[in-house]
């Protein structure tokens, strides 16, 4: 395998009509890439959807395969995972971009593909994942395929929002194909379609101890920050306030921020720069606003 993968014909493996299936070939080319001569002691597939990696596993000839999805009973939140594994692959769902439950034709209100905030969609998937990785087998792997989403104008990346359990060994981009939006027509075309997905693989290299990583998103006022520059820091206020300011507005704005703390003489700074920056012009006596051009 190579850290791009690409497939445009998705195989004979599986329901090809159960949306949301992975192509057969992600999970067979990732099997056979770590076990090019013999196969894991242990393979466990969790949301296994349409019997994509059932179907894998039968033609490789794996004898100890085990599939887990609400489809066949097993609550990735409630259940044990019944088996300790050297390989599990794991395809969850993207948020609530595809409704499981009428694939399934029953609602379960553990489905990760619920109504949910995303917040709480990420709290379950990291619960799901820690179970997968304390199920590991010391030197196993965790092959993780999830895509990112763009939901009202806002885009949401699933891989760096959630907890990282265990070593990243790989990254793998895959292409999408044959989705669902392209088939649809957008009013709008201002935004670049999504069209890959990420294959992640986490390895447990120690028994008890586990490297956890997971991003932080904080609020912070860039007034705050004691290395901007007193120009960004100017255009900020003028933009704030509409583009177009007076001095006393300005001053108002830019008043307490760390950088005219530090400065006793932080209104001459202000106009000093004003004066000096092109990208500021006098528009009337004492009233300023931002040069696009």
């Amino acid at each position: 395998m190579k850290s791009i993968i690409s497939y445009p014909n998705r195989g004979k493996w599986g329901n090809s009509s159960y949306r949301g299936n992975c192509s057969g070939h992600v999970i067979k080319d990732i099997l056979e890439h770590f076990y090019p001569n013999s196969q894991p002691k242990r393979f466990i597939e969790v949301f296994s959807g349409g019997g994509t990696g059932e179907a894998v596993a039968k033609e490789l000839g794996y004898k100890n395969s085990l599939h887990l999805d609400l489809n066949n009973g097993f609550n990735c939140l409630a259940d044990e995972i019944p088996f300790g594994s050297d390989f599990v692959f794991s395809h969850p769902p993207y948020w609530d971009i595809i409704a499981y439950e009428k694939q399934r034709n029953f609602y379960n209100p553990d489905d990760l593909s619920n109504v949910m905030s995303y917040e709480e969609f990420i709290s379950k998937l990291d619960k799901v994942n820690a179970k997968i990785y304390q199920s590991l087998l010391n030197g196993g792997r965790h092959a993780f395929l999830v895509g990112d989403v763009r939901k009202k104008g806002k885009y949401y990346s699933i891989i760096k929002d959630m907890t990282w359990f265990g070593d990243l060994e790989s990254h793998i981009i895959k292409s999408q194909h044959n989705t669902f939006s392209e088939n649809k027509t957008y009013s709008k075309y201002n935004f670049i379609p999504i069209v890959h997905e990420h294959l992640l693989v986490f390895k447990k290299n120690q028994v008890w101890k586990v490297d956890l990583k997971r991003t932080v998103t904080q609020s912070f006022d860039l007034r705050n920050f004691n290395k901007i520059t007193w120009r960004d820091l100017i255009q900020g206020a003028v933009e704030w306030l509409g583009g177009k300011a007076t001095l006393e507005q300005v001053y108002k704005v830019i008043e307490g921020s760390n950088k005219a703390v530090k400065n006793n003489h932080w209104k001459e700074k202000i106009r000093q720069t004003l004066q000096l920056h092109d990208n500021f012009v006098s528009f009337e006596r004492g009233v300023w606003q931002l040069q696009h051009n």
